[in-house]
């Protein structure tokens, strides 16, 4: 077989049926094996970036490795900002990208470019394949490494000769549980600290969402009566409208979740990292409390804040073990304790604040079966603080590198790999003029996203710092005005403008019926802010140093 018919092949063998990308010089022959396949659908995004975004958004929708096609030189770097998303926020991608001949590396060929170099740091392994008989053999392993323990994107480079070489095809039959190494659970130590605490909380990380461990928590929190607070990847992992829920932790999290982290006495931490935007000063993060920490990588344990006891563990796999161990409690002052925290977070917020009003009337609208994605900015804390997610929501979004731009890509990833789903885009105008070029591929597919796009003519959490910290210098934060509604229907979109609750309410049910897309513009007042801006010991030092 030749080269390009054993990635076809290998690709099937990996239960690929979808490839995200944008075709080039040094794929066209993969591209033409692809025109061939009846197996493999494939999804031409707007640019490379958006092909990159998309594969991860499918990913995070369905569980399974995202995939994405470049070629050489730009058509490669522009992969590079979506694979480091992936990375941070440990998301199974697949980036395959085509280069010059063998014969011409190094040698300044066109388009070509030492894609190795440029993504080693923001990939979790990357190859480059110069012999065909190498192509099976390193498609099995990285779909294992992208799978594998905590997952991550991984990128094969193959260089364009590759693709028309014969060899005999072996089809591999190597596994690769050794990448996951894990410790046992200790139950019985952790089911006598929990028995031995008296203001138990639960940290739900991205972990969580990763490992599929939802139902593992809901049985878990409700067991030892525990209130459960998210990190930003977290955020849908636990019911938004739970009694024990209070939401969001850290710098935009809630006073529940802040004041319940300053004054628990065991903090039971599932999948998350202790991010600077969730401990905020950590010397003083959780004080009082002693500290249990279940991770499936173990370069996390003790990297930011140190514990008292720690698991090398699958979420899923430890909480399904302590869930059949840990006998029911009940925590009455405590959880009333927290209750009467929700009750004061809520009173601190305006009664005519309409980006919570928005998200009520999604959520009020919307069944479980919805995924929400969106960009980065005011409106993507806004999404996390006010929307209630229900038990099997998904929540799409660039947590740990903060990516612009990130959200239409993954929207289109997201509904391509969940076609029955209502898809969510959320996004602001800041962010969406870095991607509206994706509503080209949505018409394209007739992919019904509905796009709530945010506009207060500004860099949003950029200005609101400015505000509170820098004494109202707006320096290069203020936006001029776009006719986003003119600029959607040029693409097919169907749009519409609102102001208000009431009226975004209805020009939601109308994008709901039209299975098109759309988008709703909701015009903000400039300074409409994100509450509170801070986590307690936060300073304006950790918070500049989180500027996307």
């Amino acid at each position: 077989m030749t080269g390009v018919q054993i990635v076809m092949e290998s690709l099937k063998k990996e239960g690929v049926d979808v490839v995200f990308g944008y075709p080039g010089g040094k794929v066209i022959k993969l591209y033409d094996a692809l025109h061939q396949e009846d197996k493999i659908d494939h999804v031409c995004t707007a640019h490379e970036q958006g092909a990159s975004h998309a594969a991860d958004g499918y990913a995070r929708a369905t569980g399974k490795v995202g995939v994405c096609f470049a070629t050489s030189g730009p058509g490669a770097t522009n992969l590079v900002t979506g694979l480091a998303t992936a990375y941070m926020d440990s998301i199974p991608v697949v980036a395959i990208t085509g280069n010059v001949q063998a014969a011409l590396l190094g040698r300044d060929s066109f388009q070509e470019v030492d894609i190795m170099g440029v993504t080693m740091p923001v990939t979790k392994h990357n190859y480059q394949i110069q012999k065909a008989k190498d192509v099976a053999r390193v498609f099995h392993e990285a779909f294992a490494f992208a799978r594998a323990g905590r997952p991550g994107p991984v990128l094969i480079d193959i260089t364009s000769d590759v693709f028309g070489e014969e060899c005999e095809y072996i089809v591999p039959t190597e596994t690769y549980a050794e990448f996951c190494k894990v410790s046992d659970v200790p139950v019985q130590t952790i089911k006598e600290m929990i028995d031995a605490a008296q203001r138990p909380v639960v940290l739900a990380g991205g972990g969580v969402v990763l490992s599929g461990a939802a139902d593992e928590l809901f049985e878990f929190a409700e067991k030892i009566d525990a209130p459960v607070a998210s990190t930003l990847m977290g955020t849908s992992s636990f019911p938004g409208d739970h009694k024990l829920s209070t939401g969001l932790v850290g710098m935009h999290g809630t006073k529940a979740s802040n004041m319940a982290f300053q004054n628990c006495d065991l903090l039971i931490v599932l999948g998350a990292r202790f991010s600077d935007r969730v401990t905020g000063d950590a010397s003083k993060f959780a004080s009082h409390a002693k500290i249990i920490q279940i991770d499936i990588d173990k370069s996390e344990v003790d990297k930011n804040i140190p514990t008292d006891l720690h698991v090398i563990q699958d979420i899923k796999c430890a909480l399904g073990l302590l869930n059949s161990a840990v006998s029911k409690k009940t925590h009455q002052k405590w959880t009333d304790s927290v209750y009467e925290w929700k009750v004061e977070n809520e009173a601190h917020i305006p009664k005519d604040h309409l980006p919570r009003a928005v998200m009520h009337a999604l959520y009020d609208n919307l069944g479980e079966d919805t995924i929400v994605a969106t960009d980065v900015g005011q409106h993507q804390m806004w999404t996390a603080q006010y929307y209630p997610f229900k038990k099997h929501n998904k929540f799409i979004t660039s947590g740990g590198l903060g990516t612009m731009g990130f959200g239409l890509g993954a929207a289109i990833g997201a509904q391509v790999g969940s076609p029955d789903k209502h898809v969510i885009h959320i996004t602001g105008d800041g962010s969406f003029r870095m991607n509206l070029n994706e509503m080209a591929t949505t018409i394209r597919y007739n992919l019904p996203v509905i796009t709530v796009l945010f506009d207060n003519n500004t860099l949003g959490m950029v200005r609101q710092w400015q505000t509170l910290f820098f004494d109202k210098r707006h320096a290069e934060t203020n936006l001029p005005p776009m006719n986003f509604c003119a600029i959607a229907q040029g693409f097919g979109y169907h749009a519409q403008k609102v102001d208000n609750v009431d009226d975004f309410e209805d020009a939601l049910k109308v994008a709901l019926k039209e299975n098109k897309p759309c988008l709703i513009h909701v015009v903000l007042d400039i300074d409409t802010m994100v509450l509170p801006m801070v986590a307690p010991g936060a300073s304006i030092d950790n918070i500049v140093m989180s500027i996307s």
